[in-house]
């Protein structure tokens, strides 16, 4: 197979470079696996056509297109058609209605079509109005012999005790005969249905390929289809649908996703957590089958937004099409197992439909206070001295550092639960972790998913023999040990489901605390989970081959020596740098990145390992990076069907193994493979990206993908992660980030350093806006609390604040941090202006985070704004009430002991209204919080609390936008002269008010 085509990047014109460049790429985390994958692609197309990618015809053959070229596989002696044409669907029958909903009994309305599997004859549907928001609707088969994610792994709310049949927005309705359903609005049981199954509402089959290169984008019929090995379920969607969510996804598209309108291609979103560096357009880390749709009534010039989410672990493709010709767009489920798990939510804003999911999976974990400072990393440093380096370094350049990490380098032997007794020896990691304590900083360290293997009797690898003597890794199907391969060259892997696994891994994490890895939280990789050979390759293997079957980054044939992106050192000479004797150096060298073909590597043969059914992993076969569908987890669990949990469930171990090593503390996890519910436990960075102007614009997008998943603690490797960063990129990526929930700046080994310091327009740019970020750290807390309390988004979407204003709907090159803050970052090189939005068309007043003055915006279109380098955009809405700290420091701890202010943005009506929480930020489970309270209306601000957490810090000063000069200005009644008036941004500032914020307050003007 073509390298370019395995990467999916092209960089330059000129060869060597793009080799270089190329090369970069293999890298740990990324899949770095060239050689292996096109090893094992020619294996799979000699063996197992198992790189299908295209079938057309009928009868006892069908056409394939494999590798490019024409291929007939003969069916004359299979048992699946490959088409459902045929496929009889279900009639409804039995129904028993309750005070909850109701059960019926589906059962097959004619021959089975064995399409891709064996029909299953007789299913059951529960149909449950949950609350007044959600509904349930479950298909399964009667026999209960399909996986289904277990409640021990995602927990569910428990059955209704009220009924919601009559007071729910949502509602079922159904054609028994061939079954389909669709769901309504009570409010609105006219308008087109949010969901609808019904043939009449969709196309007419059969359907061409949608997308020409991939016949699997053909619609051969739409009845429901539920085999042991395929499961179908399709929806009618409006014409251009407006589609977010389905992830994790790097999306060509967008935000917005793609339904195959406006000269689109649709969109397949394939749900397999994969070891891939951030690929445009394919399966990634994680899986998260939630969509929001959000539906824009022309008519009424009002909006609604509703969500669908199929808890399910399986194997699937969700296409997202629009048939040529076609007054509909559709979505389309293609599962290889499991059941049809359906939730609906209703909304009707977008905030609702996120807080209804959260309801359901959970909400996210409290996160410490000291986890919103700036942390740093790098695979690279090779040492402790290396380590303790940057600490200084960040100091010396006045950058404040919250966290220090450590990646892959700190390991003995690339092994978990080590530190090397050279570089990183246990007594020096202890001292220089409780140095950063002693200064109110932290640390945290890497975590690999996968064990190594002891080689020979000789060798001490505790956490293996432990996990051998107490039966915690995964098994082959006959029951011995299943052995892959990651960094420490063969490797077990835990199994969540087995009894003893939580203790071990408690255990094991116990036992590095001990030995000086004394963390402070925790980062967990590779956790899809990954594996660098195709199946059990280390069963008979010669153990004490601990090499990886690639070259690292640094080593020969592994050097990361590009230019940064967009450099012509042709042009410019060698040394990289922005500018050149005053003149900007980006410019075209011939990069693209190339989004893939979809319907690569489709599969036909009829097993556990590959499923007839092929969705469109990137990899080809599933068990490719990966561990082997076949491969047995404890309760006889197949990791075909759990193989999109690893990740939810390490981090739930790990989340309860750091609550009782660092006993009534708050976890902090990061993570990299996420399923439904990890931000109970976890958050997420979003994967190793690259250094390019377009991934700091698809960090945007991801980090609303998971405000929906529910998982709010999120951000990107600052500067990008794989290849060389340079100046203008990491300036402007420092100030996006510091508006970004998770805020860390790391990047691959051999790579150009891009610590904040190392250029002084980086370091002015990061000084600055990490100021803003710690200045606004009450905010920020509010916003997560409430994430905690009630699953509110952090991060959003300008349309979720004002959702009847269709401009907004594809906008994504600007987000608000709340309800308050509106970010318009440089995504491009080569400007000193950015254009961007002013959502309320005219009704709002927005005002300069800098200046104070008032935006005059254009209405419904973009404004320019002047963006010269080292400065981010940021303004504030009307009616906000901001508590600030005051004097930002170096800690967040230092930050916190200081004074508030108080920032007021008075809407045109002269009112503002704003809370805050407060607690001591680390207590877990949370103890004494105080909310207080901020009103203003008729030329008054009410402070008001409620709580009992004592606030020892005073609000020193308070800032009011948007007043007319006054003649006095009163506290508690009393007049006081510590004020001023700026008429140019009508601004009152009163300062030294010395206020007690547990106290109720009345300042008046």
């Amino acid at each position: 197979m073509n390298r370019k085509s395995i990467k999916e990047v092209s960089f330059g014109s000129d060869d060597d470079d793009s080799d270089s460049l190329r090369s970069s790429v293999l890298r740990r985390r990324n899949v770095r696996m060239i050689i292996w994958t096109a090893i094992w692609v020619s294996l799979s197309a000699a063996i197992a056509f198992a790189n299908v990618a295209t079938s057309t015809g009928s009868g006892n053959s069908r056409r394939f297109l494999l590798n490019g070229l024409d291929a007939v596989l003969d069916l004359s002696n299979g048992s699946h058609s490959l088409n459902v044409s045929t496929c009889p669907g279900y009639n409804l029958e039995a129904i028993q209605t309750s005070s909850t909903g109701l059960t019926a009994k589906l059962n097959l309305a004619g021959p089975a079509c064995n399409a891709f599997g064996s029909d299953i004859a007789n299913l059951t549907i529960e149909v449950t109005y949950e609350s007044q928001s959600r509904l349930h609707v479950n298909i399964f088969d009667t026999d209960n012999q399909q996986f289904r994610v277990p409640d021990t792994v995602v927990e569910r709310p428990p059955p209704p005790t009220a009924s919601h049949t009559k007071d729910s927005d949502l509602v079922f309705n159904f054609e028994p005969s061939p079954f389909a359903f669709w769901i309504t609005r009570r409010s609105s049981p006219d308008a087109t249905p949010l969901f609808d199954t019904r043939l009449g509402s969709l196309p007419q089959t059969p359907i061409p390929p949608v997308d020409p290169s991939d016949n699997s984008t053909a619609f051969d019929g739409f009845p429901l289809v539920f085999e042991n090995q395929y499961l179908q379920l399709t929806s009618s969607l409006p014409l251009d649908a407006n589609i977010y969510g389905l992830g994790e996804a790097v999306a060509s598209s967008g935000f917005r996703r793609d339904v195959g309108t406006n000269g689109g291609s649709g969109t397949i979103q394939t749900m397999w957590a994969r070891d891939q560096a951030d690929p445009i357009d394919q399966n990634m880390y994680g899986s998260h089958p939630i969509y929001m749709e959000h539906r824009f009534n022309v008519e009424t010039n009002k909006s609604e937004t509703h969500g669908v989410f199929l808890m399910s672990s399986a194997g699937m493709d969700i296409l997202l099409m629009t048939p040529p010709g076609s007054n509909a767009s559709l979505v389309q489920y293609r599962a290889v197992g499991g059941v049809m798990d359906l939730y609906f939510y209703s909304g009707p804003t977008p905030q609702d439909v996120i807080e209804q999911h959260g309801a359901l999976v959970g909400l996210p974990t409290w996160q410490p206070y000291w986890g919103f400072g700036f942390h740093l990393c790098r695979w690279g440093y090779h040492t402790v001295n290396d380590t303790r380096e940057q600490v200084q370094n960040m100091r010396n350049a006045n950058i404040p550092l919250e966290v220090m990490w450590n990646d892959i380098d700190l390991y003995h032997a690339f092994r978990d639960f080590t530190s090397d007794p050279v570089s990183f020896p246990g007594d020096e990691m202890r001292e220089f972790i409780q140095e950063l304590a002693a200064s109110n900083q932290h640390y945290i360290p890497i975590v690999d998913a996968a064990v190594a293997k002891q080689i020979n009797a000789s060798d001490i690898c505790d956490p293996y023999t432990r996990g051998v003597e107490q039966k915690v890794f995964i098994t082959n199907p006959d029951g011995s040990e299943y052995v892959g391969q990651v960094w420490p060259g063969f490797t077990v892997f835990p199994d969540w489901f087995a009894n003893n696994t939580q203790a071990w891994w408690t255990e094991a994490l116990r036992n590095w605390t001990q030995a000086g890895i004394e963390f402070s939280g925790i980062w967990l990789d590779m956790n899809e989970a990954s594996s660098f050979c195709d199946g059990s390759c280390g069963t008979g293997a010669d153990l004490s081959n601990t090499s990886v079957p690639f070259a690292l980054p640094g080593q020969p044939g592994g050097g990361v020596t590009s230019y940064p992106e967009g450099y012509n050192s042709t042009i410019s000479g060698p040394s990289g740098n922005v500018t050149i004797n005053g003149t900007l150096t980006f410019g075209q060298t011939g990069f693209s990145l190339r989004k893939r073909g979809v319907g690569a590597a489709n599969e036909s043969d009829i097993d556990i390992n590959t499923p007839p059914y092929a969705i469109h992993n990137g990899f080809g076969r599933l068990s490719i990076h990966a561990l082997a569908t076949n491969a047995t987890h404890a309760s006889g669990y197949a990791e075909l069907d759990v193989h999109n949990l690893f990740g939810i469930m390490e981090e739930r171990a790990t989340h309860a193994a750091v609550q009782e090593l660092i006993p009534g503390k708050r976890p902090f996890l990061i993570s990299r493979s996420t399923f439904a519910s990890a931000g109970k436990w976890t958050g997420h960075w979003l994967g190793d990206n690259f250094s390019l102007w377009q991934y700091m614009y698809f960090s945007i997008q991801g980090i609303l993908q998971f405000q929906i998943f529910q998982i709010p603690m999120v951000g990107a490797d600052t500067c990008g992660f794989n290849g060389n960063t340079d100046e203008e990129l990491c300036n402007r990526w420092m100030q996006l980030s510091a508006f970004a929930p998770f805020y860390r700046n790391h990047n691959e080994l051999s790579a150009l350093s891009q610590e904040p310091y190392r250029w002084d327009s980086v370091a002015n740019a990061s000084r600055t806006a990490i100021a803003i970020r710690y200045s606004l750290l009450p905010y920020w807390y509010t916003l997560f609390a409430n994430a905690s309390m009630f699953g509110s988004p952090t991060v959003r979407a300008l349309f979720w604040e004002f959702p009847d204003e269709p401009e907004l709907f594809p906008v994504d090159r600007q987000f608000m941090v709340g309800r308050d803050i509106l970010v318009t970052p440089v995504l491009t090189p080569n400007v000193s202006s950015v254009d961007g939005i002013f959502p309320g068309r005219g009704q709002v007043i927005w005002r300069d985070w800098y200046t104070q003055d008032k935006v005059n915006a254009a209405i419904g279109a973009n404004t320019t704004l002047d963006a010269p380098l080292g400065h981010i955009n940021v303004h504030i809405r009307d009616g906000a009430a901001l508590l600030l700290h005051s004097t930002p420091a170096y800690t967040i701890e230092e930050t916190r002991q200081g004074p508030f202010s108080l920032l007021v943005s008075l809407s045109s009506a002269g009112e503002a209204f704003s809370t805050a929480f407060v607690d001591d930020g680390i207590s877990f489970p949370p103890g004494p919080s105080t909310t207080i309270t901020f009103t203003v209306r008729n030329n008054e601000l009410t402070i008001s609390s409620k709580g009992d957490f004592k606030i020892g810090q005073k609000l020193e000063q308070v800032t009011i936008l948007g007043v007319t000069k006054p003649t006095r200005v009163t506290l508690q009644g009393e007049g006081i002269w510590t004020w001023s008036f700026t008429e140019a941004q009508e601004r009152l500032v009163i300062s030294n008010a010395s206020i007690m914020l547990e106290n109720s307050v009345k300042l008046a003007w």
